[in-house]
């Protein structure tokens, strides 16, 4: 029995003089050695390195022609295939390569797999198309003549089915590459898969329409004049779209849907290797990522999956983007996947009724590339409110027991955890937010993308911040609070009550914002909630520290679910950081997620360093991490961004030849030079110092204000949007360009007293585009280009960019354009005309490849001639 007037008892056997006292010897008792700090961090340390990176990058073993009677995906055929495709090199539109070599490659392939497929199960149909069009995409009027496309449809010899699934990729690729990621990869996918369906005796209900088409790097040409013009288009009722912003790695769900919840279940059922995430879904369509594919046409007409490629993407749009990175194992998970899925999905019942089945967002993610799970987006919004309500009620019931067990009153517990709770957000707050100041600090110090070649470096200067920020203010806290009534095991409970107060509000406002990818938030909490509901239950929460030995368990999952998903974006983000352009700092982004992944993965851990003896000396370890790693970043070769063929610097110019006509037909200014436009942060200055002779390069933002569309032959949206970080480089000899780009004024013709209507012929290279000024008195009332982009112009100073590309042939555009001015006169200036040239491919004059071979081994350039006229009508 106790003795009542010296000690209080609880049912489970606590006593008050159990509780440390303030200053006394006992203020560490039940805590464990400092040393164990080391193996406490080394714990999770390895947890990521031998699980999650490996899981990653996980790769099933590829397939040979010997297993062929497997009728399974043959890795080793498309390997040949790609072998082939990508020799034939750069395929850029309107290219002999791309138009006529591939075009032929691809139809002997087609052909044959005709010839071998079993003619008793399928017809086999091959469709060769010239399409033309437009469209506005990005704020720009996207004109498109001959582009081609191949269409195969099978049709089960049984079917009758009038609805189609369409399965899409490109051949065509950017300037300097020759595409074997980007999308050879999955062309030669596409021709297996249909190879294998042909030759294997299992039916399916719906025809599979397979498009290789042969323009999608210019803004998704062929794939807009296929959904829009092709004969097998109204049919068409689901998309499986295959592109690539990397090389040789698992492809990634990178969209669904859209409001197709069921596309997932059928995802769920066939992808024997899946990988994707509502997250990457939501950031990709918030249009922060420099890259698109051809789903951005489909989805506004049909729904669908969309993969990518995402690994790698170092080498995307390079001429490194050879079949040499892509291992054989690469090919097999896309192609199992593929083939699987296709088979579902063309016997699926939805097809047939799509409207009928439109049942909203879906929300997605894979556990390590295991196993898939999703749920549509009322059930997620169930869930997320439901964890988060239980998160508050079980915080509260710990917070009662707490009180009664400590024999205090309830109100004293909730004082004291007002006070965590504030500590707790300044804790969070720092974890977010010292990983920031970090990379803005490094931006302003001209010392960005340091972790671009080496991205251990993050681990120092994102991550640690992120944890000194989650443990600095609570430990510091905690050395000095004294409460005699609490117990040091409660009073570090409240502090985890605290963050799982903190996600619980942070959860239902997400949710009720309609973010779905709240679930990350959610997980953590979740498991949160289960190791205190069965601590409460087997009365460890008021024994000491034992309940943490639950906690750490149950925080397995979440600490796997949230640093795969994050280290997952840090992987396919950190590529795209050189090639984002330079007018934001990219490291901010990579910051911040890195923050938030730190924050998921250790919030509910970080703080049970306060359960060693000496928890300082881990904030001291990840002060001294952090300050090697800013020395490696900022003093040492280690941080220096770029190596060569793995981790290039992208540089990309024109050579060009500016040519001003004004209003009576005189020459009032002929200039030659190289135009930049910086695809990364650093922009000129790792090139200052090297052979690169740079002298005279300035900016062209000033004559951004006085000239239209800077008075350059900006060439594609993204120059347009980057024109204000442009910069110039005057060069004395004139540029001469290996071709010729004529604009001839075929009429003027009066349609009435105050409007005038020009036509015009256009003749040059498979690449031009046109600009347009009118005067401030003058209004372009009509024109031969698209109506919309006419009465809703872009957002930048009145002037229409109409991006032209030819495919096979290159007949001359013929063009009007209707002027109307409210007094009649048309004796004045009415309207500028630019006129822009792309001889994409060619390698300029001498003087232009002598300059370019002066870039460093690191730099990958992409440059061509470029003409510019400026006329004014």
């Amino acid at each position: 029995m106790c003795d009542k007037e010296k000690l209080i008892c609880s049912e489970s056997g606590n006593r008050l003089e159990d509780k440390p006292r303030c200053g006394s010897k006992n203020d560490d008792s039940g805590r464990l050695p400092w040393y164990y700090a080391g193996g406490f961090l080394l714990f999770w340390g390895l947890l990521f390195f031998a699980v999650v990176i490996p899981y990653l990058y996980r790769l099933p073993t590829a397939l040979t022609i010997e297993d062929v009677k497997s009728h399974e995906f043959i890795a080793e055929r498309a390997y040949k295939n790609l072998y082939y495709l990508s020799n034939i090199g750069t395929k850029m539109v309107g290219s002999k390569q791309n138009e006529i070599d591939a075009v032929q490659y691809l139809l002997k392939e087609l052909n044959q797999i005709k010839e071998d497929s079993l003619k008793d199960y399928f017809d086999i149909e091959i469709d060769l198309s010239e399409v033309s069009g437009q469209f506005v995409y990005e704020n720009v009027n996207s004109l498109y003549l001959h582009v081609q496309n191949i269409a195969v449809k099978i049709t089960p010899k049984d079917s009758h089915s009038q609805s189609y699934l369409l399965v899409n990729s490109h051949f065509d690729s950017k300037p300097e590459t020759p595409s074997a990621g980007d999308a050879g990869f999955m062309i030669v996918t596409m021709l297996e898969v249909l190879r294998t369906l042909a030759t294997t005796e299992q039916s399916f209900r719906h025809p599979i329409v397979f498009l290789f088409n042969g323009a999608e790097e210019s803004s998704m040409l062929a794939s807009h004049g296929f959904i829009n013009q092709h004969k097998w288009a109204p049919n068409i009722k689901a998309v499986v779209n295959l592109d690539a912003a990397g090389s040789g790695s698992r492809e990634l769900l990178v969209q669904s849907g859209p409001d197709h919840n069921w596309l997932l279940g059928y995802y769920n059922k066939y992808a024997k290797h899946p990988f994707g995430t509502t997250l990457n879904e939501e950031i990709y369509q918030t249009g922060a990522l420099p890259s698109d594919s051809d789903f951005t046409i489909f989805k506004d007409h049909i729904p669908g999956l969309d993969f990518g490629q995402a690994i790698n993407g170092f080498v995307y749009h390079t001429k490194y983007d050879v079949i040499d990175v892509i291992p054989r194992e690469s090919l097999q998970n896309t192609g199992d996947n593929v083939l699987s899925i296709i088979r579902g999905l063309a016997d699926a019942d939805e097809l047939e009724n799509m409207e009928a089945h439109k049942t909203g967002r879906g929300i997605y993610f894979d556990f390590l590339g295991i196993t898939f799970i999703y749920y549509s987006e009322a059930t997620g919004t169930a869930l997320n409110f439901g964890v988060a309500g239980a998160a508050l009620l079980f915080v509260f019931i710990s917070m009662w027991r707490m009180a009664v067990i400590s024999n205090v009153s309830i109100c004293h517990v909730l004082r004291w955890f007002i006070l965590v709770l504030s500590i707790q957000l300044i804790c969070f707050a720092l974890g977010l937010a010292l990983p920031i100041v970090v990379s803005i600090v490094m931006d302003n110090a001209g010392l960005s993308l340091t972790f671009f070649s080496t991205p251990m470096l993050m681990i120092g200067l994102y991550v640690c911040p992120s944890l000194i920020g989650l443990s600095l203010p609570i430990t510091v806290y905690y050395s000095i609070q004294c409460n005699e009534k609490i117990s040091r095991g409660y009073h570090l409970q409240l502090a985890l009550h605290a963050q799982a107060v903190i996600l619980a509000v942070l959860i239902i406002c997400l949710t009720s914002f309609g973010l779905r990818s709240t679930y990350v938030l959610m997980i953590p909490l979740l498991f949160y909630v289960v190791s205190l509901v069965l601590n409460l239950l087997i009365t460890l929460h008021d024994r000491g520290y034992a309940w943490t030995g639950l906690l750490k368990v149950s925080q397995i999952i979440p600490f796997l679910c949230s640093s795969y998903v994050f280290y997952l974006f840090i992987v396919v983000l950190v590529p795209m950081t050189g090639r984002s352009g330079s007018a934001t700092n990219q490291d901010l982004f990579i910051a911040v997620l890195s923050a938030i992944g730190t924050t998921l993965s250790f919030g509910f851990l970080i703080p049970l360093i306060n359960t060693l003896r000496r928890p300082s000396l881990v904030i001291f370890t990840l002060i001294a991490i952090t300050s090697v790693s800013v020395y490696l970043a900022s003093s040492t070769h280690l941080g220096f961004p770029y190596r060569q063929r793995t981790n290039g610097q992208r540089v990309a110019y024109l050579q060009v030849r500016n040519m001003f006509y004004e209003f009576d037909g005189t020459l009032s200014k002929d200039e030659s030079g190289y135009l930049f436009n910086f695809q990364d942060r650093r922009e000129e200055k790792p090139l200052l110092g090297t052979n690169v002779n740079l002298t005279g390069l300035t900016s062209i933002k000033s004559r951004c204000e006085k000239h239209m569309m800077c008075g350059m032959p900006l060439y594609d949206f993204r120059y347009v949007k980057n024109r204000l970080q442009s910069k110039w480089l005057p060069r004395s000899e004139p540029i001469e360009p290996p071709g010729s780009t004529v604009l001839k004024m075929l009429n003027k013709t009066y349609l009435k007293s105050t409007t005038v209507r020009f036509e015009f012929s256009l003749s040059g290279p498979a690449q031009m585009s046109l600009f347009f000024e009118p005067y401030e008195d003058v209004t372009i009332t009509n024109w031969t280009f698209t109506e919309d982009y006419l009465q809703n112009p872009p957002p930048f100073p009145l002037s229409y960019h109409i991006y032209i590309n030819y495919g096979i042939g290159n007949s001359p555009l013929k063009f009007f354009i209707d002027l109307t001015k409210q007094n009649g006169n048309f004796k004045m200036p009415l309207l500028q005309v630019g006129v822009s040239g792309h001889f994409v491919g060619a390698a300029g004059d001498a003087i232009s490849q002598e300059f370019a071979s002066s870039f460093p081994s690191y730099s990958i350039v992409a440059t061509w001639p470029a003409l510019y006229q400026r006329y004014i009508f």
